[in-house]
């Protein structure tokens, strides 16, 4: 049996600019319970983020947040000096706590988090850095002016956003060149369809966290299970293949802490789907969803 790799997944490129292929990793779950402080398993973590490159998988999503800062850490630990592979962070939500997350957006904050990020990882220029939220309680044009300026000193290649709406997305748009939108969608979760068209008109890539989600839709006798069954593979495998089908610009980020997982979710790269089975699920997770 053939090892899995992400190049079956294709391609896309960030910013009109960097090639990726398109099944990515987060780097949310190599952290603790909570996503807070160091994981419980340092050795597997390290050969988890290790093995990335060896499948094929060459965009890794991250966030200052993640630990914080453990995840950064801990990709510069396996990984660099990230020969081939894009790292992605973002910025812009503080923790308290296991569990607790809260935004802010000031525009020093925002770009002192930036600089951090830069020594965490060992970089002199991030590829992608996105705003990790739209701070309500800062005006939504000095959150983007701050990250103009990071563009502008050269302290990031390219800047995206996450959990935004296409309003969102058009005023950041005239302030800098959006190039990924970060927002949760998954077979069953389907509130950012409207963005994710958005995203395909205008080449900006779209990275649907928590991608891997099936709801109801993953129980035995199932029609996700059926068609699992039908082409031997995992249920959360036929829901990351489906995500991939959806639209060219999507850029699922499935994360996990386990080498053996980490398989197993870029092997769902190799799994064509029918159109039938597509639409089949597609009608599934609009009506799981509630639509």
């Amino acid at each position: 049996m053939s090892q899995p790799n992400a190049a079956q997944s294709g391609t896309f490129k960030i910013g009109n600019e960097i090639t990726v292929n398109r099944l990515g990793f987060g780097a949310m779950r190599i952290t603790g319970r909570g996503v807070w402080g160091e994981p419980s398993d340092h050795a597997e973590a390290i050969r988890t983020l290790k093995r990335l490159p060896e499948l094929g998988v060459n965009f890794i999503d991250t966030a200052d947040s993640y630990g914080p800062d453990v995840s950064e850490k801990l990709i510069r630990e396996a990984l660099h000096p990230y020969s081939g592979l894009l790292i992605a962070t973002k910025g812009g939500l503080t923790r308290g706590g296991p569990d607790q997350w809260a935004p802010n957006g000031r525009p020093d904050y925002l770009i002192g988090q930036a600089k951090k990020s830069l020594q965490k990882l060992g970089v002199e220029r991030i590829d992608l850095w996105q705003l990790h939220r739209i701070d309500p309680k800062v005006p939504r044009d000095e959150q983007f002016a701050a990250i103009k300026s990071l563009l502008t000193e050269g302290l990031i290649r390219h800047a995206g956003l996450s959990e935004v709406s296409v309003a969102d997305i058009e005023a950041a748009r005239k302030v800098f060149p959006v190039a990924s939108v970060q927002n949760r969608y998954n077979l069953v979760d389907r509130g950012s369809e409207d963005v994710l068209d958005y995203c395909a008109a205008h080449g900006i890539g779209f990275i649907p966290w928590y991608p891997l989600a099936a709801g109801n839709l993953a129980k035995p006798g199932s029609l996700l299970d059926t068609i699992a069954h039908h082409h031997g593979v995992a249920p959360s495998q036929v829901a990351l293949a489906w995500v991939l089908k959806r639209s060219p610009v999507m850029l699922p980020i499935p994360g996990t802490s386990k080498v053996a997982h980490l398989e197993e979710n870029v092997a769902a790269a190799a799994l064509q789907l029918s159109d039938e089975e597509f639409a089949a699920l597609d009608r599934a997770g609009k009506a799981e969803a509630g639509r």
